[in-house]
């Protein structure tokens, strides 16, 4: 029984190795991860403007928006993830380059890539985001995606004046979590 319980919490702690590998930005200089950030939010905010033409206003109109990438795995009782982004700010363009990392807790089995874009209705909401990064919440999915092949259950949701969109771009998974996520701001990149 102890055997079981150690090898699942090894097989957890490989796991998050290596998403942080396959979430973090690797070598290259400062410009080049900004530029790879930069192309991951453009290409992001493409395919939701195709999939949900409204948010094209919403995100103008906003104070500003945020586009995360994020590696996430689930191995039965334990949820983890890592990824990057960046916020931009609609009134005056600064962008402010940010990592993330999340826990949870849930029933569930699988591994995703996913990005998220979360759009701030004031500027006080997106300040406290950038000061604080902490989010708090419940997800449920279903992916089984390769690139645009496959299916995936996306999300939408809402966390007072910020709206928050989910599009997996490939994994295969089937998860119902209660997760914490940290965003803090890179400093390097910034």
């Amino acid at each position: 029984m102890l055997f079981k319980h150690l090898r699942t919490i090894s097989m957890v702690g490989l796991m998050s190795l290596m998403m942080v590998g396959c979430a973090s930005m690797g070598d290259g200089t400062v410009a080049q991860k900004r530029q790879a950030i930069l192309d991951m939010q453009q290409n992001a905010l493409a395919r939701l403007y195709t999939e949900k033409p409204d948010t094209r206003s919403q995100i103008r109109d906003a104070a500003g928006y945020a586009v995360f990438t994020n590696a996430n795995i689930n191995v039965i009782f334990v949820s983890a993830g890592t990824g990057y982004g960046v916020v931009t700010n609609n009134a005056t363009g600064q962008q402010t380059y940010m990592n993330m990392a999340e826990g949870g807790v849930g029933l569930g089995l699988g591994a995703k890539d996913y990005r998220v874009v979360m759009v701030f209705h004031s500027q006080q909401s997106m300040d406290y985001f950038i000061e604080n990064g902490w989010t708090v919440g419940g997800n449920a999915d279903a992916a089984a995606k390769a690139g645009n092949k496959g299916v995936s259950a996306e999300g939408e949701g809402y966390m007072g004046n910020v709206t928050i969109y989910t599009m997996t771009e490939s994994g295969l998974a089937l998860q119902a979590t209660i997760k914490g996520t940290k965003f803090w701001v890179d400093k390097e990149l910034n």
